[in-house]
């Protein structure tokens, strides 16, 4: 009897060793785990579980390393790009994507074959052969085409005359094939995953004829959350730069709240959104996703805010009720059979959201306005470049620049820019003058820009040079030297005529003479500053203006 149990043990030890010698997917997919990791996961819907075996005849395994990477792929080695569009609301769908990068000048056509870019020289050379691999004439010579293959857990592989790669997911002890071409897309659902940071792997193999080959291995860390993923993006007018959240007092801010959401989740939901802004104005609830707040002080403050959605969620577990009275003709069994069963309803559970951030307000230039355009008269025409004077004044802080940027009516086309110092004290007044050449007549776009270390407040106004007529010009020097000339000879008939007159004699003692000499000399003196004024203090060549830039 001993020899019969030890014989019978043999046999099952014997039936146990191919089994135990087995390969597992999870021995062939996953190359380290982390710290914590769980065997038991809640199942994926259309995964399978990594203690299923591996075809390793089919699907060769290659450790970090060996040597037959390097020959996996003619040219080079392929690189494998795995994204995400986490991170996750549970409950929702993440979904990933793998893009291959191919070696240089190597591309896939529109049959799904791997080709050589026309016109690209890589470090081999131009290759005879337009193809890096021909998979659809190695169906044409083989007998994929006529069936299907099992796979290492017994479902058929796709038919592989379209799709010449195969991805295998990997995450949450459970694993997922797909096929392909050079990137695919895999979404799963999220309302069985763990909260937290998880891994998915991918493993991709290429057709070899009638077996697969290891290309790439890729993996990347994807987050499940239970609190709804908020961003919010905060702009103001005159803001400098609003990244540094710094912004500008008695200015309205606009805050915009963007909810991660990429698989549409939370369309159907009803969402809130509470403000705290910091500055003792209240709690603010609105179900628009942006809102508009001016801080009437200087300081820093803390904004809160909280988002809450209903969503789909698990329904509560309902509390145990004492078994009813039943009559003795009522199976007791029955009624607890029915004390049991719980109705399935669709129950809806709150998520939140949270967004916190510290802004600085201070001081700033609220606005500014151009209220007067004049020409600057010149005493010679200057038809080439013609001078205009701004006057710009602006509402808040004093500006330390102002920046001007003339271009076509359109303001499109940059034509000139200008920038200066205000290096002139201005007082509590901001009212100064900005003085530009143009470059002819026309019709021009000017753009005024003041700013300070923290705004920026512009202004535009349209600008009208007229034309002036270059014969008309001409027309008007001849004349003026023509009238300078007549004046020269007038001038000099009436002094000879003075000196003739007065030319006698006279005694000294005679003051008469003195006086009438005299006289004569003070009438031409005074007709000559009446013909040529000297009053130099008001021309602007010579005066130098204070307040113009």
């Amino acid at each position: 009897m001993e020899c019969l149990y030890c014989f019978l043990g043999f046999l099952l030890l014997a039936a146990r060793l191919p089994l135990d010698a087995a390969k597992r997917v999870h021995d062939v997919l996953i190359n380290e785990r982390p710290s914590g990791y769980m065997r038991e996961h809640r199942q994926l819907n259309g995964w399978s579980s990594d203690e299923n075996d591996w075809n390793e005849k089919l699907y060769p395994v290659w450790k970090r390393g060996d040597s037959r990477w390097k020959n996996s792929w003619k040219g080079d080695r392929v690189q494998a790009l795995l994204t995400s569009d986490g991170p996750a609301l549970v409950g929702s769908t993440i979904t990933f994507a793998v893009n291959l990068v191919f070696p240089r000048c190597q591309q896939e056509d529109a049959s799904g074959n791997i080709v050589y870019e026309k016109n690209c020289r890589n470090d081999t050379g131009p290759s005879p052969d337009p193809y890096v691999y021909n998979w659809t004439a190695w169906t044409e010579d083989s007998d994929w085409g006529n069936g299907t293959r099992q796979g290492h857990h017994g479902k058929p592989f796709p038919h592989p005359a379209k799709w010449n790669f195969v991805y295998v997911f990997h995450t949450l002890g459970q694993y997922f094939q797909k096929s392909g071409q050079c990137s695919v897309r895999v979404s799963i659902n999220t309302a069985s995953v763990t909260l937290g940071p998880q891994i998915m792997e991918v493993t991709v193999y290429r057709r070899h004829r009638r077996t697969y080959v290891p290309i790439a291995k890729v993996k990347d860390v994807y987050v499940v959350t239970d609190q709804i993923p908020v961003f919010v993006t905060m702009s103001q007018k005159n803001n400098r730069n609003s990244s540094d959240e710094t912004f500008l007092k008695d200015l309205p801010i606009m805050f915009d709240v963007l909810i991660h959401d990429p698989s549409h989740f939370l369309n159907e939901s009803a969402i809130s959104y509470k403000w705290n802004f910091g500055d003792n104005t209240g709690l603010f609830v609105s179900n628009n996703h942006t809102l508009n707040h001016t801080y009437v002080l200087n300081g820093t403050f803390s904004l809160n805010l909280t988002v809450q959605a209903t969503v789909p969620g698990p329904c509560p577990s309902p509390s145990p009720r004492p078994p009813k009275t039943t009559p003795s003709s009522v199976p007791a069994g029955d009624n607890a059979l029915k004390l049991r069963e719980i109705p399935d309803k669709n129950c809806h559970i709150n998520r939140y959201g949270y967004f916190k951030a510290t802004i600085t307000i201070v001081e700033g230039i609220l606005e500014v306005n151009i209220i007067q355009v004049t020409d600057v008269l010149m005493p010679m025409p200057q038809p080439d470049n013609p001078l205009v004077d701004f006057v710009v004044t602006c509402q808040g802080s004093i500006p330390t620049e102002v920046c001007t940027v003339i271009s076509d009516p359109t303001c499109q086309v940059t034509q000139n820019t200008v920038c200066d110092p205000v290096d002139m004290d201005l007082g509590d007044m901001c009212l100064l003058t900005v003085r530009r050449a143009f470059g002819g007549s026309g019709t021009y776009c000017m753009n005024v820009t003041l700013g300070d270390d923290a705004s920026l407040a512009l202004t535009s106004t349209l600008v009208s040079i007229p034309g002036r007529d270059p014969d008309s010009l001409l027309r008007m020097a001849s004349g003026t030297l023509v009238f300078v000339g007549c004046m020269a000879i007038f001038v000099t008939v009436i002094a000879l005529l003075v000196y003739k007159k007065h030319k006698e004699y006279k005694p000294i003692e005679n003051s008469t003479g003195i006086v009438v000499r005299g006289k004569g000399l003070n009438v031409f003196l005074n007709f000559a500053k009446m013909l040529f004024p000297g009053n130099q203090e008001k021309d602007p060549l010579l005066k130098n203006q204070p307040g113009i830039l």
